[in-house]
C-alpha cells in the first residue's frame, strides 16, 4: 500500500508507475525504442517493480519529452490517451466502471486519483451540473508539459469511450494552452469542438452519456472496489499530519497570490484559530510553513523546470520577481539565477 507522506516526495509531486507503462505503450506504437528511454529514466531499477512505485513528476515530464522526440509526434499525448484503459487508473479505474452511471464512473476517477498521482499545483475535479471534468493549471506552458494536459483529457474521453461503448461522448473540450497548430488533429481524436487558449483544461460530455450506464456496471462490485479505494486513500492520509494537509492544499493557492490562513482553515473546515493552534502542536505556525512550502518548491522548480524566474516567483505568489531574489538569498545564500546552474551542472554530472 503507499503509505509515501508529503514529506518525503519530490515537491512537486509524483505519479504512478501505471501512468508511465501507458506513455511508453504509446511511444513503442509510435516507432520509439522504449528500451532506451527506459534506461535513460532508469525505469528498470528493482524497487520500480511494485505496484505501488511512483517516480516524480519533473522525471515524468522529462522522459514525455523525451518520448515525444523520438517519436517526433507532438500529439503524443492523445496517443497516450487512447492506450489508456481502466487498470491503468489502478483501483480507481476499475471501480470506475462498474459504476452505475458514466457521470458516477467519472466522479469515482476524480475521487481517487491521488491514489496514482499527486501534484502540488492541485487536483481534478467534477462539475456535475455542467457534466464536466477539469484538469487544473499547470501554467507556465511549455514543451514538457504540453503532452500532461492532451494526456489526461484524452485519457478521461477514452476511459467514458470504454464505459460508454461508444466513440461519440464528449460536448466540447478546453484547453489552457495555446493553438500549436494541432487542432484539427485534436478535433478528430476527441470527436467534438476544442477550444485552445481556453480558461480552464475540461472535457464536458454530452448528456445522454453523462447519464448512461456503464457497459460493465456492476453494482455489487462497484461498492467493493469503492471501499477498496476508500481504505487506500484514508491509508494515505492517516501519515499526513494537519502540517502536511496545509502543505497540499497551499501550493495550488500560491499562483500569484499569497494563500492566507483563513482561507485554508476554510477549505479545512475548521477555524483560522483552531488551525494556527494545530500547527502550534507540531512545532510550526503558517507563515512559517507557508515560507518553507516556498523553499522547497523553489529549488525544485530550479533544478527539475525550465521557467523563467519572473515565472517561478509567480507560481510561488510572490509580489515581484525582487521579492524572490530576496527571499531566495535568505534560504540559501545565493541568488536563484546562479544556483539554477549549479543544481543544473550537478544534475548534467549525475
Amino acid at each position: 500500500m503507499q503509505t509515501t507522506t508529503t514529506a518525503t516526495q519530490n515537491a512537486l509531486g509524483d505519479i504512478s508507475l501505471l501512468h508511465v507503462a501507458v506513455l511508453l505503450k504509446a511511444a513503442q506504437a509510435e516507432g520509439a525504442d522504449t528500451e532506451a528511454l527506459k534506461r535513460q529514466f532508469r525505469l528498470d531499477s528493482p524497487e520500480l517493480t511494485s505496484a505501488d512505485a511512483r517516480i516524480s513528476i519533473p522525471r515524468f515530464m522529462r522522459l514525455g519529452h523525451a518520448a515525444i522526440a523520438a517519436t517526433g509526434n507532438p500529439a503524443l499525448g492523445l496517443r497516450i490517451g487512447a492506450f489508456t484503459r481502466p487498470v491503468d487508473a489502478g483501483l480507481a479505474g476499475l471501480a470506475a466502471e462498474t459504476a452505475n452511471t458514466i457521470h458516477q464512473g467519472m466522479a469515482t476517477l476524480v475521487r481517487y486519483s491521488l491514489l496514482t498521482s499527486q501534484n502540488s499545483r492541485g487536483e481534478p475535479s467534477v462539475d456535475t451540473g455542467q457534466h464536466t471534468l477539469r484538469f487544473y493549471s499547470i501554467r507556465p506552458y511549455n514543451a514538457y508539459n504540453y503532452f500532461v494536459v492532451d494526456s489526461v483529457l484524452a485519457g478521461w474521453a477514452q476511459l467514458a469511450r470504454h464505459m460508454a461503448g461508444q466513440f461519440q461522448v464528449l460536448e466540447k473540450v478546453c484547453i489552457e494552452y495555446p493553438s500549436r497548430g494541432l487542432d484539427d488533429v485534436f478535433e478528430r481524436w476527441f470527436g467534438c469542438p476544442v477550444e485552445f487558449g481556453a480558461k480552464e483544461n475540461s472535457i464536458r460530455f454530452r448528456t445522454a452519456c453523462w447519464h448512461g450506464t456503464p457497459v460493465q456496471a456492476h453494482a455489487s462490485m462497484h461498492d467493493k472496489l469503492r471501499a477498496m479505494c476508500e481504505r487506500e486513500l484514508e491509508q494515505i492520509r492517516r501519515g499526513w499530519r494537519v502540517s502536511d494537509r496545509v502543505r497540499h492544499l497551499m501550493t495550488p493557492l500560491l499562483q500569484g497570490k499569497t494563500p492566507t490562513l483563513a482561507a485554508l482553515a476554510t477549505k479545512l473546515g475548521t477555524t483560522p484559530w483552531t488551525l494556527q493552534r494545530q500547527l502550534a502542536a507540531e512545532g510550526t505556525g503558517f507563515q512559517q510553513l507557508l515560507d518553507k512550502t516556498r523553499q522547497h518548491l523553489a529549488r525544485d522548480y530550479l533544478k527539475e523546470t525550465d521557467s523563467s524566474l519572473a515565472e517561478i516567483a509567480w507560481l510561488l505568489g510572490f509580489a515581484n520577481p525582487p521579492a524572490f531574489h530576496k527571499a531566495y538569498r535568505r534560504w540559501y545564500g545565493t541568488s536563484p539565477g546562479d544556483d539554477r546552474e549549479k543544481l543544473k551542472s550537478n544534475k548534467r554530472e549525475n
